[in-house]
This record gives C-alpha cells, structure tokens and sequence, in this order.
C-alpha cells in the first residue's frame, strides 16, 4: 500500500495519518465544511471537500468517498471508529472497486452487528451471555410479556442492529414494557433502520470491562489486554482506564481468553473490541458485543 485515504476526522484520522508517515505511506483527508480548517486535513497528504457539515451529508456519504478514492487512485481505505467503520456495504463496496478494505471482513461485521447473533456465536464459542429474548420486530410482539418473564426484571430493551450504547434501555416493570419497547423500537427504525428489539438481563452492580483484540485470520487471534469503561453516562463511555483496577488477575485472564476464544472462532481478521459485563460482587463476565473495529 503507498497510498490510504482516512475515512473519518479528529483525533483518529491523525493517529491514522501519524502511523502512515512512519511506515512511508501517503495519506488523503476527508473532511465536511466545518472541517476544512481541521488538524486532519492540515496533516494530510492531500484532502478533498465531501459535503456540508452534517455527517449524515459528508462523512457517511459512501459513493461520495469512493469518488475521492477513485480520483486521488488510493489503495486502501482506513475507516477509524464511528460513521462508516462498521458499514457492510461500504467494506463491500470498496472491495467491488479494487480498494483495500483496512479492517474485518464484511462477513465479520455482518455477524457481530447483529447483537442477537453475536450473542449466538458468543455461546458458540463458549462464553456467557446473560439471560435474553428472541427478537421481536415492530409488527410483531407475540409473547413479548412471556419472554420479558423469562429473562427477569429489571431488563434492557436493545436494538438489534443497536451498539455503543444506542438503543438501549432500562424496564424495571411489566407496567412499563410495553411503552419501552415501541419507543426503542421507533428511535431503532430512526437511527439504524432496523427496528428489530430483543432483551436482555439487568445487572444492576455493574462494571463495564473491554478486550482490545487482533485476529490474523485462519483462527490465530491474540489480545491486548483489557481496559475499565464503567464511567458513563446514559450508556455512553466518559472514562476509559488501564489497566483495569480491583479485578483478580484470573478473572481479567479468563474474560481474556474468552475475548481471545470468540475471535479464533470468528477467524477475525484485523482489530476490534470484545465487551463484558462484569457483576461487580461476584465477579461473573459476561459478553456483551463486539465492535468490529478499534
């Protein structure tokens, strides 16, 4: 590769844009109206205006980035974290024009986007999961107080296609489930385009831990350790702490090899972050989702 363009801004696209210039490699910055002046595009090689400010305009506008790669001839997209990053159809559209895709395969990304599946496979694999429902759609809530029953309150209503903490939330009672799933089933359709729900055991002393992982593909995966994400606000990380601290070391090393386990299976191929739910009296993990990127 001699020469990647960074699809995305901020931070990331200058770590990304840094990590080129030591390996010799040419860059290409993205950026909307109200990045133009950004330290991104400053660093970068070359940089080409894509849109209005608004992502859903710039920086989530697939065929637009394709266009700068196919005019500024890259040989590989890195798409960071958030807009793009975890997009099957923009891996897949890449890979159609003969650009190299800097992270899993799309298949990879179709699994583990799919929260209900990911789950599945985590099982598969031989990791806990908590207690949860089949999905249910936006037309269809057969059984949905049944199956509510069966996983227990409190429970989290989440989006299928949901992640990051989006699409989630709290029911503490049968009286409030009903109006819980429509409203997370609506803001699901708006947001991902999927309004597909399942739910999912409540634990209520909680930390939240992270695996960074890295597959090599062919089942060869390795870890880099694991990191404290339990300061947050409405779903949404504010800290982030290494190493984790008040774990026993066998538990960090067994949610370690479980996170390895997962990826193996998976023949994973590139980066990407296994979450846990850790019971903070017990100490019991369990898998959460895996966002198929740093």
């Amino acid at each position: 590769m001699k020469k990647i363009l960074i699809a995305n801004r901020g931070e990331i696209a200058c770590r990304v844009i840094k990590s080129c210039r030591q390996l010799g490699i040419k860059t290409v910055a993205v950026y909307s109206t109200a990045d133009e002046n950004a330290l991104h595009v400053e660093m970068a090689d070359e940089a080409f205006h894509i849109g209005p400010a608004k992502a859903a305009d710039s920086y989530l506008q697939a065929d637009k980035i394709l266009e700068v790669c196919l005019l500024a001839r890259v040989d590989a997209v890195h798409p960071g974290y958030g807009f793009l990053s975890e997009n099957t159809d923009f891996a897949k559209l890449l890979q159609d024009n003969g650009i190299i895709w800097i992270g899993p395969n799309a298949q990879s990304i179709l699994d583990m986007g799919d929260k209900e599946r990911a789950r599945s496979l985590a099982i598969y694999a031989g990791v806990n999961v908590l207690p949860g429902s089949q999905r249910f759609t936006l037309d269809d809530h057969h059984g949905l107080t049944d199956a509510a029953k069966l996983v227990g309150y409190p429970l989290l209503v989440k989006a299928s296609a949901g992640g990051g903490g989006i699409g989630m939330r709290l029911v503490e009672s049968e009286e409030a489930l009903n109006q819980t799933v429509e409203s997370t089933q609506q803001m699901a359709q708006r947001t991902f385009g999927d309004g597909t729900i399942f739910m999912e055991r409540y634990v209520a002393k909680a930390r939240h831990i992270e695996i960074q992982v890295f597959g090599f593909g062919e089942g060869r995966a390795i870890h880099l350790y694991e990191r404290e994400c339990s300061i947050q606000r409405r779903f949404q990380k504010i800290i982030e702490e290494a190493p984790a601290p008040g774990i026993p070391q066998s538990i960090k090393d067994d949610m370690a090899a479980a996170a390895v386990r997962l990826t193996q299976q998976q023949n994973y191929l590139g980066a990407g972050t296994i979450e846990f739910i850790l019971d903070a009296d017990s100490f019991e993990f369990f898998f959460l989702e895996m966002n198929t990127r740093i």
